[in-house]
C-alpha cells in the first residue's frame, strides 16, 4: 500500500527526532499535561498536589512556575480554550482552582461536592464542567465561579467533553457507552454502545470531523461527529487505553496505556505512523496546538530507588 506524502513527511521528521526529552516537573507522578491554546506554555498536574507551568523555548521546556494550594492530588487540568493565560485544575480536595499565569495566582477556588477526577472547559470559554468520584458532573460559570447546574449519573462517569460546536455534552461510562446530552439543556440525546467494556477517554479532533474513544478492551474507536457512527478502530495497544490526543491538523491520533509505547496512528487510514517508546505506563498525552510535538507523562519509578531524582517528569517527543 502506498504511504501518503503526509505520513512520509511525518515519519521523516520523527526519524530525525526519535529521542524523547525529559524535563523535571514534580516530586511525584504526573497525571495530566495540557498545552495553552497558543502553544507557548505546557501545564502539568501531579500527585504531589501542585501544578507546574513551562514555557516552550526553541528546543526545550523551561519551568516558569509551580502552583501550590490544592490539598490533594491534581488529577486533571485544562486551559481556557481561547485565553492563553488561564488554566483550571481539578483535585481530590473537593475544589477546582482557576489560575492566571500573568500573576501566578489562584484567581478562584470553587468548592465542589466530591473528589474531582475530570475537568473540561467549554469551547466558548463560558463554562467549566467537573466530574467527581461519585459520578456527579457540576457545571460552573467561568466568570462568576458559581455552579450553574449539577447532574448525578447512575453510571460510572470516566471522561467528559463538549463537542466543538458547544451544543452537546459527551460522557464516557463504565458500561462501555458514550452518553450524549444536549447543551445547555442537558437532556439525553443518545447513548451509543461503543465498547464491550469500560469506555475510558474521549477526545474531539480540532477540525470537528471526528471524535475518538479509548476503552478497557485496549481499542481506540474513531467516530464521525455528524453521523455518530464508528468509522474505524485502532488495535495496536494491549492494555486499557487511558489517554488520547489529536494532532493540530486532525491527521494524527496518539493513544497510550500501560503498554511501553505510545501509538501514533494516521487518522484517515488507521495505519501505524510511529511508535514512541516509553519505559513505563503512560498517564497522559497531548499534541501541541500548532506543530507535531507530543507532550506526555509516564509512571516514573525512579523516585523509589534514588530519592535525589525527581519522579515526576514531563516528556516531549518530536523536538529537534
Amino acid at each position: 500500500m502506498a504511504v501518503s506524502p503526509y505520513v512520509q513527511a511525518m515519519q521523516e521528521l520523527f526519524r530525525a527526532n526519535t529521542r524523547s526529552r525529559e524535563f523535571p516537573a514534580h516530586g511525584a507522578k504526573v497525571h495530566s499535561v495540557a498545552w495553552s491554546c497558543c502553544g507557548r506554555r505546557l501545564a502539568s498536574g501531579s500527585f504531589d498536589k501542585t501544578a507546574s507551568v513551562f514555557l516552550l523555548e526553541k528546543d526545550r521546556l523551561v519551568k516558569e512556575n509551580n502552583y501550590r494550594g490544592h490539598g490533594d492530588s491534581v488529577d486533571q487540568l485544562c486551559w481556557h480554550p481561547s485565553n492563553p493565560d488561564l488554566f483550571v485544575t481539578a483535585s481530590g480536595d473537593k475544589t477546582i482552582r482557576i489560575w492566571d499565569v500573568r500573576t501566578t495566582k489562584c484567581i478562584a477556588t470553587v468548592n465542589t461536592k466530591g473528589e474531582n477526577i475530570n475537568i473540561c472547559w467549554s469551547p466558548d470559554g463560558q463554562t467549566i464542567a467537573v466530574g467527581n468520584k461519585d459520578d456527579v458532573v457540576t457545571f460552573i460559570d467561568a466568570k462568576t465561579h458559581r455552579s450553574k447546574a449539577e447532574e448525578q449519573f447512575k453510571f460510572e462517569v470516566n471522561e467528559i467533553s463538549w463537542n466543538n460546536d458547544n451544543n452537546m455534552f459527551f460522557l464516557t461510562n463504565g458500561n462501555g457507552c458514550i452518553n450524549i446530552l444536549s447543551y445547555p439543556e442537558l437532556k439525553p440525546i443518545q447513548s451509543i454502545n461503543a465498547h464491550p467494556s469500560n469506555c475510558i477517554c474521549i477526545k474531539f479532533d480540532p477540525m470537528g470531523k471526528y471524535f475518538a474513544t479509548g476503552s478497557a478492551d485496549a481499542l481506540v474507536s474513531l467516530w464521525d461527529v455528524d453521523e455518530l457512527v464508528c468509522v474505524r478502530c485502532f488495535s495496536r495497544l494491549d492494555w486499557p487505553v487511558r489517554t488520547l490526543s489529536f494532532s493540530h491538523d486532525g491527521k494524527m491520533l496518539a493513544s497510550a496505556s500501560e503498554d511501553h509505547f505510545i501509538d501514533i496512528a494516521e487518522v484517515e487510514t488507521g495505519e501505524k505512523l510511529w511508535e514512541v517508546q516509553c519505559e513505563s505506563p503512560t498517564f497522559t498525552v497531548a499534541w501541541h496546538p500548532k506543530r507535531p510535538l507530543l507532550a506526555f507523562a509516564c509512571d516514573d519509578k525512579d523516585g523509589k530507588y534514588d530519592s535525589s531524582r525527581e519522579a515526576g517528569t514531563v516528556k516531549l517527543f518530536g523536538l529537534p
